[in-house]
C-alpha cells in the first residue's frame, strides 16, 4: 500500500466543523451528512472538511487528541514503554498532516502539535527498526506487533518482507541437499 492510499483512508475519518452556511441533509453513498446550520457543529469526513475550509465555508474543530498537553503525554508514554502504545487515532500521522496543512489557523499551537506528533512518530519508527533488527538477527519466523498504525506498517512492510525472503533463501541454500542419485560400487 502506498502512503497516498493510507491518506485516502484517513480522509474518511470524521471531524467536527462549524459551518458558516445553511444546507439540508446531504445524502451520499457513504451516508448522510448534515444538516448544516451556521454556528452549529456537525461531524463530516475529513475530505469534506478540507474542501469546505478551502472554500471558507467552515471552521474546523481539532480532534480532542490534537492538544499539546495530550500529545506531550502520548510522546512521553511512548518513550517510556518498550512496546508500542495505542495511538489516539489509527491515522494520527495522516490526520495531523492534512489538518495542519489545510486548517492550521483553526488549530491552536499548530507548530507545537506538528513537532510533538513528529517526535512520537520518530520514537515509534526507532522502536520499529529495533524490533525488525532483533527479529532478523534472531531469525524468527513470525512476530506480533500490537498498536501499529497502517502508515507505520506500510513504512516497515517492504523492508521486512524482503528481509524474510532473503533469510528464507539463505536457510534453504545452507541446508544439506538430499542426494537423489544412488551410488553403485
Amino acid at each position: 500500500m502506498e502512503p497516498a492510499e493510507a491518506e485516502f483512508l484517513a480522509e474518511q475519518e470524521l471531524v467536527t466543523i462549524v459551518p458558516s452556511f445553511s444546507m439540508d441533509r446531504v445524502h451520499l453513498i457513504g451516508g448522510d451528512l448534515g444538516p448544516f446550520n451556521p454556528g452549529l457543529p456537525v461531524e463530516v469526513p475529513v475530505w469534506l472538511a478540507i474542501n469546505l475550509k478551502q472554500r471558507q465555508k467552515c471552521r474546523l474543530v481539532p480532534p480532542e487528541w490534537m492538544d499539546v498537553e495530550k500529545l506531550e503525554e502520548m510522546r512521553d508514554q511512548e518513550r517510556k514503554e518498550d512496546t508500542f502504545t495505542p495511538m489516539p487515532s489509527p491515522y494520527y500521522m495522516e490526520l495531523t498532516k492534512l489538518l495542519l496543512n489545510y486548517a492550521s489557523d483553526n488549530i491552536p499551537k499548530a507548530d507545537e502539535i506538528r513537532t510533538l506528533v513528529k517526535d512520537t512518530w520518530d520514537t515509534r519508527m526507532a522502536k520499529l527498526r529495533l524490533s525488525a533488527d532483533s527479529f532478523v538477527r534472531q531469525q524468527e519466523a513470525h512476530a506480533k506487533l500490537d498498536n501499529l498504525t497502517l502508515m507505520e506498517i506500510n513504512t516497515i512492510g517492504t523492508f521486512l518482507t524482503q528481509a524474510l525472503d532473503h533469510m528464507y533463501k539463505l536457510r534453504t541454500n545452507l541446508q544439506p541437499a538430499h542426494s537423489s542419485q544412488s551410488q553403485d560400487f
